[in-house]
């Protein structure tokens, strides 16, 4: 028979032994099971960011009012002169006088302007002397230099359709819209340069792809708006996605000479630029343009 003590270092011996392949035999099932993980995704590289600047020509005139608003001021004015005190011309003007006839007469238009054209028609008892009277008002404001021809509101650049012009569309906002060599239609806008802020970017790149011989300014130096196109996915390629922010910047003076890679471009109001531009671009950038 086997002693005590050569009994228990069997079965230490055993135990080791157990605890060793049962280690290897984990080791071994990890690192077969490592093999099968997939590989761990490349980093997202960094988007090509861009600062482009939507220039402005604000109007240069107000716009026509609409039938509700020509209403609605009508009615209006014709309240104030229902409720207004009487004007004490007798204190301002001597009796008799041309500025006294000219008062009256111009009154006599403003009212009935207001309330009508036969408003007041019964008081022109004599016909002579209200004549007179109308044609000495007439003369001294022919001296003073009133009736004066005024401007068209409609600028021939209009009737010709010039769509380089500035002084087109002078009751809506216009925007300064770049054709690129590839045939698409944008914003002036450019890349970074290294230690770049966005704002003076845009502002180079204004000056790069209009040229110097504008009066312009760009308003802030936050954003107004942001552009990111949609990635196309092509398989075995990684497209770098971009994003686009917008400034806001205004014309005062000068025009635009395309510089290098800029084959034309367009003074046009929002509706215009619809029509020009990709739908994904218009969707990033129409809720920052003016409807006026």
């Amino acid at each position: 028979m086997l002693s005590r003590s050569v009994v228990a270092t069997c079965s230490w011996h055993t135990r080791c032994f157990a605890r060793t392949l049962a280690t290897e035999v984990g080791i071994l099932s990890l690192a077969s099971t490592s093999t099968d993980l997939p590989p761990s995704p490349k980093k997202t590289p960094r988007p090509m960011i861009s600062a482009a600047v939507i220039l402005n020509r604000s109007p240069l005139i107000t716009r026509s009012p609409s039938t509700f608003e020509r209403a609605y001021y009508s009615y209006q004015a014709r309240l104030r002169r229902a409720l207004h005190n009487p004007f004490p011309y007798d204190f301002y003007f001597k009796e008799g006088s041309i500025l006294e006839t000219r008062f009256n007469v111009e009154e006599r238009k403003r009212e009935r302007r207001v309330f009508g054209p036969l408003f007041g028609i019964d008081d022109d008892v004599d016909q002579e002397k209200a004549k007179a009277a109308r044609a000495a008002a007439a003369q001294l404001a022919e001296q003073e230099g009133e009736y004066e021809e005024m401007v068209p509101r409609l600028h021939p650049s209009d009737v010709s359709r010039d769509i380089k012009s500035l002084d087109r569309k002078g009751k809506r906002n216009i925007y300064l819209l770049l054709k690129t060599e590839q045939d698409v239609w944008r914003f002036p806008q450019g890349g970074l340069e290294k230690n770049e802020l966005l704002h003076q970017a845009a502002q180079r790149d204004l000056y790069a792809e209009c040229g110097q011989y504008m009066d312009s300014w760009i308003v802030s130096r936050n954003p107004v708006g942001v552009y990111k196109p949609p990635v196309l996915s092509i398989p075995g390629q990684f497209i770098r996605p971009e994003v686009t922010f917008f400034f806001k910047g205004h014309i005062m003076a000068g025009q635009v000479r395309p510089g290098e890679g800029i084959s034309d471009f367009a003074w046009l109001t929002k509706q215009e630029i619809e029509g020009k531009v990709e739908k994904n671009y218009w969707d990033g950038v129409k809720d920052i343009l003016s409807d006026y």
